[in-house]
Order: C-alpha cells, then sequence, then structure tokens
C-alpha cells in the first residue's frame, strides 16, 4: 500500500438551509474553499470522486452523486457512492484512502451532503429509523432515540452512568461549539439546562439528541508525491479500520471482550460483552486501526478524537470502546474532565455532531476536515479564532458510526514530519 495524505478540506455551515440552496451548490461552496486552500491543485489533477449521502429520500434523487460530480466540473472521470447509514461519511473517507492507497488515483475527492430539512422531523426520523431492521425492529416503535435510551438504560444499570455525567458531554460540546463558525446550536449550558429540555425517551432529553441538519464536506486525498506538489503541511492517514455488528440488537452476542494492545482478560474477567450497552463494531473498527497506526496506548498516545456523538450517551460508550477507558468508566472520564479541551485527550473540540448539526452524509468528512485543520495547526486559519486549537496535536482520531453500531470506521490521522 502507497502513503496516503489529506492535502485540503472545506464544509459548509450546518444548518436548515433556504429551499433554494440544494445539495449541488452546497458540495460546491465546500469544494471550492478545499480546492482555494490547495491553488497548486487544479481540476486537471483530480482522478475520481467518492460520494457520501445516506438517503435518496432526503434529496428525493436517485444517482444524486452524479449531478454533483457534473456540477462540479469532474465528468466524465471515476466516481461512485458509498452508503453506509451514519458511518457513511467516515466510509466515504476511507474508500477514497483505498483509491490512493490501492494506486488506481494520485488525487482523490471525496465529498459528503445530507438536505435533511426538507421534510418534517418525523418524517426525517422516519426515513432515519429505515436504516434499523424493518421486518423486526422498526415495526416495533423502531425510532433511534428510543433504541439508544434502551442501551444506556442498560449503561446505567451496569456501571453506574448517571443522566448528570451524559450532561456534561452536552455541556463540553455545545460549549466548544461556540468558538466554531460552522456549528449550528452552540450555547452556554448546564446540567439543569439539558435535564430540563423536553424529554424525547427516558432518559434522553433534547438536549442530550444532535439535530437533524443541511450542509456538506470535502476532504481532498493523494499520494505522497502529490501531496508535497499540493502543499507543505500535508497529514498523514496512518491506520483505518471498520467494524460490524448484527442490524438485529437482540441477535448480538455476550462474549468475552475483544482486547486492545493495552488491555488484560483480567480488566473484564466478569463482563459479559457486547450485549445491549456498548458497540462491538467501535471496537473491532477501532483496534484494527490502531494495528496499522502503531498505537499501542490511546489514551496517551491520540491528542484528540471527533467521534460520532449523535447522543449523550453515546459518546460515552464511545470512550470505552475506544479504549479510552475501560468498559463501565466512561461517565467518570468525562466527569472528570478528561474529554475537554484541557483534558488527557480533548473529544470533539469542534463540538461534535451535539452541536455542529448531522447532515449524516457530510458528517464523517466534516470530522475528518476539523482534524485536519487541528494537525495543520490552522484552526485560527479557518475559524477566525484559536479558542479550539489543540496545542501540539501530533495524532488524532476521527470515529464514525451507523445505526446502533452496525457499521463503525476509525481512521487514524498524523500530522507531517
Amino acid at each position: 500500500m502507497r502513503p496516503v495524505y489529506m492535502v485540503s478540506g472545506g464544509v459548509t455551515k450546518f444548518r436548515k438551509a433556504s429551499p433554494d440552496k440544494d445539495f449541488r451548490l452546497m458540495v460546491k461552496e465546500a469544494f471550492d474553499y478545499a480546492m482555494r486552500d490547495v491553488p497548486n491543485l487544479t481540476l486537471e489533477m483530480i482522478d475520481g470522486t467518492v460520494a457520501s449521502y445516506f438517503s435518496d429520500h432526503f434529496t428525493r434523487q436517485l444517482m444524486a452523486g452524479i449531478m454533483v460530480q457534473d456540477y462540479l466540473g469532474l465528468c466524465p472521470k471515476p466516481g461512485k457512492r458509498v452508503e453506509g447509514g451514519g458511518a457513511t461519511g467516515g466510509l466515504c473517507f476511507q474508500a477514497a484512502w483505498e483509491a490512493i492507497s490501492s494506486g488506481r488515483m494520485d488525487v482523490c475527492v471525496a465529498y459528503g451532503f445530507e438536505t435533511m430539512s426538507r421534510v418534517n422531523t418525523w418524517k426525517g426520523n422516519e426515513f432515519i429509523a429505515l436504516a434499523s431492521d424493518t421486518n423486526f425492529d422498526y415495526p416495533v416503535g423502531g425510532f433511534y432515540s428510543g433504541y439508544y435510551a434502551m442501551m444506556v438504560q442498560r449503561h446505567m444499570y451496569e456501571f453506574g452512568t448517571t443522566v448528570e455525567q451524559m450532561a456534561m458531554v452536552s455541556i463540553k460540546n455545545h460549549g466548544n461549539a461556540i468558538h466554531n463558525p460552522y456549528a449550528q446550536s452552540p450555547m452556554k449550558l448546564t446540567v439543569e439546562d439539558v435535564r430540563s429540555s423536553p424529554m424525547v425517551a427516558t432518559p434522553l432529553t433534547l438536549l442530550d439528541i444532535c439535530t437533524m441538519s443541511d450542509g456538506a464536506a470535502v476532504a481532498v486525498l493523494a499520494s505522497e508525491e502529490m501531496a508535497a506538489k499540493l502543499t507543505d503541511r500535508p497529514v498523514k492517514i496512518v491506520g483505518v479500520g471498520t467494524g460490524t455488528d448484527a442490524m438485529r440488537m437482540s441477535d448480538r452476542p455476550h462474549g468475552k471482550v475483544p482486547l486492545l494492545p493495552h488491555e488484560s482478560p483480567d480488566d473484564y474477567r466478569n463482563l459479559k460483552y457486547p450485549g445491549i450497552h456498548s458497540f462491538r463494531g467501535g471496537r473491532m473498527a477501532s483496534k484494527l486501526a490502531y494495528e496499522m497506526a502503531g498505537i499501542t496506548n490511546p489514551l496517551e498516545e491520540l491528542d484528540f478524537v471527533e467521534l460520532h456523538d449523535a447522543y449523550t450517551s453515546s459518546e460515552i460508550q464511545t470512550y470505552e470502546d475506544m479504549g479510552l477507558c475501560k468498559y463501565g468508566e466512561g461517565g467518570r472520564f468525562v466527569e472528570e474532565g478528561h474529554a475537554s479541551l484541557e483534558g488527557k485527550v480533548p473529544v470533539n473540540p469542534s463540538g461534535g455532531l451535539l452541536a455542529c448539526g448531522h447532515p449524516v452524509g457530510a458528517t464523517g468528512l466534516m470530522q475528518a476536515v476539523f482534524a485536519f485543520w487541528q494537525l495543520q495547526g490552522t484552526i485560527q486559519k479557518h475559524l477566525g479564532n484559536d479558542r479550539l486549537q489543540v496545542k501540539n496535536a501530533r495524532r488524532g482520531a476521527i470515529h464514525s458510526h451507523a445505526g446502533t453500531g452496525t457499521y463503525i470506521a476509525v481512521s487514524i490521522l498524523e500530522r507531517g514530519s
């Protein structure tokens, strides 16, 4: 495999967009931003693309990706669509990595989008719920907030996780977003604010849950030779991993915890795993990405993580799946400040999905762009302030998650020497 680098990226502001601003224009705005950041890159130098969008229902358009390809002026070059629920953006990023790593392309553009505000919230939730088993889960009330409420209820029962700890995730991420002009819902919150917001599915309130959104994101990946020609601050992709799990949560087995390099069987002697409280696919994706990147202790060797916090509870669960702490310690991890900007490993310095919004096809690529800017040390340039810049960031992870953990992608990015 050839070395692969990210050389540029762009995002639109995530928000409820006006009806005349369709998905093609959103992607074009992010694409133009990325192109301006590497002025040596021309359309002729781009070998192909990978498109990321979750649902045909929101656009009411099949093959929307080829419409974007045309709008960007990239026909008749190669292009394809990747779809994997909430993990679509992360899978798209890895598909572009594969195109470069294999030698098929020297420059590949990964772009993602979603226009979710064109429908009522209940209809949007119905579209999203089609990513559950429509013959089994869906007919018995299958909206995702219900699934995640059930999972965190089990996490609370098993480990003593509290609603106050969940609220701390929302406080942290919305607070970070105050300094991110691309974020949809920056705000200063208290535990009382989170807990007194409308209850959606016990124990998850409105402020425990991310917002459906409109937006686009673009990541430009290149071979080592091309990266050197395009930028003096390339960011290397040093590890990729993907994991999966059964669609039906009732089909998931109880077994032994798949161990990460820094763990031992004694750590989990009495834990039945994964059951409902954890994401087996996330553990596998992390394990494979760490092995490729040579990471033996993620808490010590990652400088930040941008992870899929569709729910405050899932951020806590993912701390554990990614090995930032042991299973059962995710609530204490956030409570003790380890995930804050000043903590051991800042998690979602961008504000995450909770505060940035979640236009599904764009989300994983948005994470890649913010990670790229962190590792370049260019947060001040792109956000207009340096409040979210992680000091001396050398290595970061992005984590993209689908369904109830059915597809999960983890990628490790590293600052060039």
